[in-house]
């Protein structure tokens, strides 16, 4: 069994599994883990923020792979929102992106959504897309009011 395949089996049992590899396999530039946290589809895409969308199990190891020749991403992804239903998950997330520069530590904000299908390996992730955030946390949230 190839090394990415035993790796994907190991967090597929949830949605918050692969992400939680997918954020780790960026933080350890490890291109291989960060692959097997996508599905075995034709049409899975990903866009990075200000970037093309990219179609393909292909593309996204090839954009990936020159990201990590500069090391590796330090996004945590932090107030989760989530929604989940009928073998699909949609996870909202704040990348806070920590980038090390010589003048110390650089914070940047991207808004990502990510979208995981349960798949006949597990769940499996079908789309990243990454937005440029602000310098800081913004979020804007309105709860619907109940008329009975």
């Amino acid at each position: 069994m190839p090394k990415s395949r035993y790796r994907a089996a190991q967090f597929g049992g949830s949605a918050d599994e692969v992400e939680t590899a997918f954020y780790e396999a960026l933080h350890n530039a490890d291109l291989e883990q960060l692959m097997a946290c996508w599905a075995d589809e034709d049409e899975i895409v990903c866009v990075h923020p200000g970037g093309p969308r990219l179609v393909g199990a292909a593309a996204i190891r090839q954009a990936f792979e020159q990201m990590f020749g500069a090391g590796a991403i330090h996004a945590t992804p932090e107030r989760l929102r989530r929604v989940e239903a009928l073998g699909a998950a949609v996870h909202n997330v704040l990348e806070r992106v920590d980038q090390h520069t010589a003048e110390g530590v650089r914070r940047a904000w991207v808004v990502a959504t990510n979208v995981y299908l349960k798949t006949a390996h597990g769940w499996r992730l079908v789309a990243h897309h990454a937005s440029p955030g602000r310098s800081e946390v913004a979020e804007v949230t309105q709860h619907a009011h109940l008329l009975h």
